[in-house]
């Protein structure tokens, strides 16, 4: 309790006690009983003014929502040749923004440093081929699944891994802070056998499958979402994907923590716009058919 309160409760108390004597005979119990009740009520509704005072207002209350995003995650969210953003999750968060009567502005960000930014209130989604996982529900609250996805084993054509077991003494790359590198962690016995006992990390996917394509490296572990896209554009037959993977996933939209009201009105959204067929028509656009949740 604060001094000031505590010094407010005194003098109270004090009063009710002077008043307490001087009404004996007179009632005087029951008016000391009523002036400590006067006097509980108003600390009640002090300590319940500052409890409000310190909530954090929801980020569906601003007309302006910002979506941080790695801006070399095609087809997600990418720079294209005239320098524009666009992307699977560009269009489809345009849809929401419009769905929500919200204006949407897209933010480029280390993507090392995602949950700092939204919980710092620099962006309020994360929200580009974001997977979902137990440790980021620990910092994040996550939007309904909207994407399956797959931590996928590449290797050029001519390659002779063509297995788990053939990564051993062989240099295997993934991004800095994406969810590859945190599916081969979760395999410490296949990681032990890497080339220096870890993979090459880059900042992003577009960096290790450059890597990969020119030989750097000899394997690559990153979204199939992504290498299915970066294969279509540099030729399928250079490329080889092993049967073997570092599990399944799915994608969602990163929003802040204990923001409920948010997480409810994006949800209901989403349902609206799958049930209008915007989900299937903007998932045809990038992938050809309807790959949505």
């Amino acid at each position: 309790m604060k001094i000031s309160k505590l010094f407010k409760q005194v003098i109270v108390l004090s009063t009710a006690v002077v008043m307490s004597i001087g009404l004996v005979g007179c009632g005087g119990e029951a008016e000391t009983t009523e002036v400590m009740a006067d006097t509980e009520a108003a600390e009640a509704t002090e300590v319940t003014a500052d409890t409000e005072a310190t909530e954090v207002a929801s980020t569906l209350d601003k007309d302006t929502l910002i979506v941080g995003l790695d801006d070399t995650f095609a087809p997600m969210g990418f720079k294209d040749e005239s320098g524009e953003i666009v992307g699977f999750d560009i269009d489809l968060a345009k849809a929401m923004g419009e769905k929500l009567g919200k204006a949407i502005e897209f933010q480029s960000i280390d993507w090392t440093m995602k949950e700092t930014e939204l919980n710092a209130g620099n962006i309020d989604f994360i929200w580009n081929g974001y997977s979902i996982s137990d440790e980021r529900k620990e910092q994040v609250d996550f939007s309904v699944p909207y994407l399956k996805n797959r931590q996928i084993i590449i290797t050029l054509a001519d390659s002779d891994i063509n297995a788990k077991a053939d990564l051993a003494g062989k240099t295997v790359a993934a991004q800095t802070g994406a969810t590859a590198a945190d599916a081969i962690e979760a395999e410490p016995d296949v990681m032990a056998t890497f080339k220096d006992g870890k993979p090459v990390t880059y900042e992003s996917n577009n960096d290790v499958l450059m890597d990969l394509e020119a030989g750097r490296v000899d394997a690559a572990v990153a979204d199939e979402i992504i290498v299915r896209y970066y294969m279509s554009k540099k030729g399928e037959e250079k490329f080889k994907v092993l049967d073997e993977d570092f599990g399944e996933e799915e994608y969602g939209v990163g929003m802040r923590k204990g923001d409920a009201k948010m997480v409810d009105a994006f949800n209901k959204a989403y349902d609206e716009l799958k049930a209008e067929g915007k989900l299937a028509e903007i998932s045809t656009k990038w992938f050809g058919e309807d790959i949505t949740c």
